[in-house]
């Protein structure tokens, strides 16, 4: 495998997608000989960044759910052109942390605004670029935000502190995308165990990749 590729971590707060990542690249390194760039949405350049800090600040609580998406969405498109098609056309395998399924999950299920329209919005941004492979690591609200509550070293940001209710209506999102992109999305019981949900997600990638 030498085409570059891209492979998208996504799930509710809590899920513990970063924490995998994290434990995935040296695995990635050394299982596939091609280059590798691992990011983050929102952020990943210099600008994406900046809007990150504007949309995660917790003092941002009249911030417009609409105002919300088109940050994101502006932050999407910059690291996009910026930093990860350039990593693609070099050949490299692309990790990112949240990509276009977020919006559709958080501002479409969670925020309640139209999915046809974020959807829109999301090919508009990336010219109609999905991944290659996405890794949807899902766990019910309750445990997530008992989790987020406990790692007192985890950014906390504007999201984190949503009502229960809306962090149930995003992992809803997520699981009904997973369910109409199964030739993409990949599903992992996120509940259990870091150990063993970074073994399940080697085991994913190998399976997926190698095929």
């Amino acid at each position: 495998m030498s085409k570059g590729i891209i492979i998208t971590f996504e799930g509710p707060d809590g899920a513990g997608k970063t924490s995998v990542l994290e434990e995935i690249i040296p695995f990635m390194e050394k299982e596939f000989n091609q280059p590798l760039l691992s990011t983050r949405e929102p952020g990943g350049v210099a600008i994406a960044e900046s809007i990150r800090e504007i949309i995660l600040d917790v003092e941002n609580t009249a911030m417009d759910k609409k105002t919300e998406l088109l940050l994101y969405i502006a932050a999407r498109r910059q690291h996009l052109v910026e930093k990860v098609l350039p990593a693609v056309k070099e050949g490299k395998i692309v990790l990112i942390d949240r990509f276009t399924d977020s919006s559709v999950a958080y501002q479409g299920s969670g925020r309640g605004l139209d999915k046809e329209a974020i959807k829109w919005l999301n090919h508009y941004a990336t010219d109609g670029m999905e991944p290659t492979l996405t890794l949807y690591f899902d766990v019910p609200s309750e445990i997530g935000l008992a989790r987020i509550e406990q790692n007192k070293e985890r950014e906390v940001n504007r999201l984190d502190l949503e009502k229960l209710d809306m962090h149930q209506k995003v992992r809803q999102g997520y699981l009904e995308l997973a369910e109409e992109n199964k030739d993409r999305i990949v599903t992992i019981n996120a509940a259990q165990p870091l150990e063993k949900v970074i073994a399940d997600t080697k085991e994913v990638i190998l399976q997926q990749l190698e095929a």
